[in-house]
């Protein structure tokens, strides 16, 4: 079965695509507040989506209870919303702790909502992942992916990454450098801009709310 939890190497061009979504919509790091967000994303994919992402066909039960075993605080999750503050695609990078010997191994796993696809949302938040692996001393990045999931295949291939295909499942690897002052500054710019860029969604949303409550107000007065 494949795993639930499905780079930005210095050597990797981003396509034109991705390098235009980067500018417009950040990635930010995901804690136990967006649990909803990740559920309401997860359950709004399609049945071949599912399998796609899951290994098998995931039932609404099977994916309230990956949501509810996420490990924020151990692993970590990123995420893409858009202007309506609605998750549209995210990432769970899942650390491979082995007893008295910490992690150096992590798994990646992405999702994408149907009508955001095309923009590079995947490999943008691969080179996410794999930034903050790379900081956190991971040495070996694992994606366990079926292998008619071209698209994730894909992104593991142009990162470099080894590809073994076996009984219609495929394994992938890539090794990662140690982190520098350049891969670190790099993730702490990312996600300050992140953090900045969702809450001036969630402070224009919070504007059009009292917008239309005041316009609310005010017919009800003219209405008099």
């Amino acid at each position: 079965m494949v795993s639930p939890a499905m780079s930005e190497r210095p050597d990797v061009v981003t396509p034109p695509v991705a390098r235009r979504a980067r500018t417009r919509v950040p990635i930010r790091t995901l804690d136990a507040g967006d649990r909803e967000a990740i559920l309401q994303h997860l359950l709004a994919l399609g049945e071949r989506d599912r399998y796609l992402r899951f290994g098998f066909a995931a039932q609404d039960e099977h994916i309230r209870r990956y949501v509810d075993g996420l490990r924020f605080g151990l692993d970590e999750v990123f995420g893409i919303f858009n202007r309506r503050l609605q998750l549209i695609a995210m990432a769970h990078l899942a650390y491979m702790v082995r007893p008295g010997q910490g992690s150096d191994a992590a798994e990646f796993g992405v999702s994408v909502s149907a009508h955001a696809r095309g923009r590079g949302y995947g490999q943008r938040l691969f080179a996410r992942a794999l930034l903050h692996a790379r900081n956190h001393g991971v040495r070996l990045l694992y994606i366990h992916a079926l292998s008619e999931n071209a698209p994730m295949l894909h992104i593991a291939r142009k990162a470099g990454a080894v590809v073994v295909q076996q009984a219609g499942e495929s394994e992938c690897h890539l090794e990662l450098p140690p982190a520098d002052f350049d891969s670190q500054w790099r993730e702490l710019l990312q996600e300050e801009l992140a953090r900045a860029d969702f809450g001036f969604k969630a402070l224009r949303a919070r504007l059009r709310r009292l917008g239309r409550w005041l316009q609310g107000r005010l017919g009800l007065r003219q209405g008099r």
